[in-house]
């Protein structure tokens, strides 16, 4: 059983025709810009002919090496210098100054002893009670 139909070319598909203008729709005019990265490759893009030249981006990311490329084969753009990572204590200490910190300290220092001497209160308080009630039930029999 054929599943074309015997009268088909083979490798064609229904409604393929030639292709031209009417189907692709009409060229627009291009104009193309060569970047350039430190490393020393250049890659084109193109862009539509009526785009205005401010829109052109003068910086784009090399696809070789991911590092910026220019418009200026002389002078491309070079790398920004890249922070290493910085830790929490890093930001904090951007922020506060020593003075500032000990007084934080020293507050947070003395809310965990407050926290710490009610915690030790309600534990003895609880183990009186305990044996206030064990006493009780010991006096009752």
């Amino acid at each position: 059983m054929s599943t074309t139909g015997g009268s088909a070319i083979r490798g064609s598909r229904v409604g393929a025709g030639p292709m031209g203008e009417e189907d692709r729709g009409h060229k627009v005019q291009k104009i193309f810009r060569t970047y350039y990265c430190v490393m020393g490759h250049q890659h084109t893009l193109a862009f539509a002919a009526d785009i205005l030249p401010e829109d052109i981006r003068s910086e784009n990311d090399c696809p070789n090496c991911g590092l910026p490329a220019g418009l200026d084969s002389k002078n491309p753009p070079q790398t920004a210098k890249h922070e290493p990572y910085k830790t929490h204590l890093a930001y904090v200490k951007e922020r506060r100054t020593d003075a500032e910190a000990k007084q934080l300290l020293e507050e947070a220092v003395a809310t965990v002893k407050e926290k710490r001497l009610a915690a030790v209160a309600a534990a003895q308080a609880a183990e009186k009670a305990e044996k206030a009630n064990a006493k009780k039930t010991t006096s009752k029999k």
